[in-house]
């Protein structure tokens, strides 16, 4: 049977931002990223292997699932088939500006569930610094503003070890060089990373997450 004919007004625009939703209590509005600052000075608080899945970013299955609507509740399970204190210690640090990740090859590969960069990202991940990306990852990381960086020269993956600390700068001008230098801060070295990001997805991560950045353009046309 058709569908009876809509008689709720006006579609889009003003008539549906007065719609009121109704949720249910396992899920959560959204949370609001903050845009992509100048210079970040983040932990690492993860150094995981080579070819790490989405599954092990964030397991799927009955036990994780049901909270795919509840960002707060999902993040908990992040990377903890890695490391289970993960969450935990990100969510102390998140306050306080965040943390990075260091990564090896095929970062990311797998499912191209958008969640295993959501929940992250949650717990305050900014920037992963990996050897190569998986490429649907590598652009879920974008969507929610992480700064997805690879090493210039593969070996300077050994420079880096969890728990120090890196300090990226210039992140204002990302879309003016294709090569940034990072600072070890906990060891002195300085390390050359690179970036395949275009105009759009520059303007995507600096307004935060595509969220944001379409929240701007709409505003910007009002």
């Amino acid at each position: 049977p058709h569908s009876p004919p809509y008689q709720g007004g006006a579609r889009g625009g003003d008539g549906a931002r007065q719609v009121e939703l109704v949720k249910g209590p396992n899920i959560a509005t959204l949370p609001d990223f903050d845009p992509l600052p100048a210079e970040l000075e983040l932990p690492v608080l993860l150094k995981p292997h080579d070819d790490i899945s989405t599954d092990e970013i964030l397991p799927a299955g009955t036990r994780v699932l049901p909270y795919r609507s509840n960002i707060p509740a999902i993040s908990r399970f992040a990377f903890e088939i890695v490391d289970e204190t993960y969450a935990e210690r990100a969510s102390e640090v998140r306050d306080a500006g965040g943390h990075a990740i260091v990564g090896g090859e095929n970062y990311g590969q797998g499912s191209s569930r958008e969640h295993a960069a959501l929940a992250p990202r949650y717990l305050g991940l900014r920037a992963v610094i990996a050897k190569s990306f998986a490429r649907i990852h590598w652009q879920n990381l974008i969507n929610f503003g992480i700064l997805p960086l690879e090493f210039v020269d593969t070996n300077d993956a050994e420079n880096i070890e969890a728990s120090d600390r890196l300090r990226l700068t210039g992140l204002d001008r990302l879309g003016e060089k294709r090569e940034l230098t990072v600072e070890n801060v906990s060891k002195d070295k300085c390390i050359r990373v690179k970036h395949r990001l275009s105009p759009r997805q520059v303007a995507v991560l600096s307004a935060g997450g595509l969220i944001n950045w379409v929240r701007e353009r709409d505003a910007g046309d009002a």
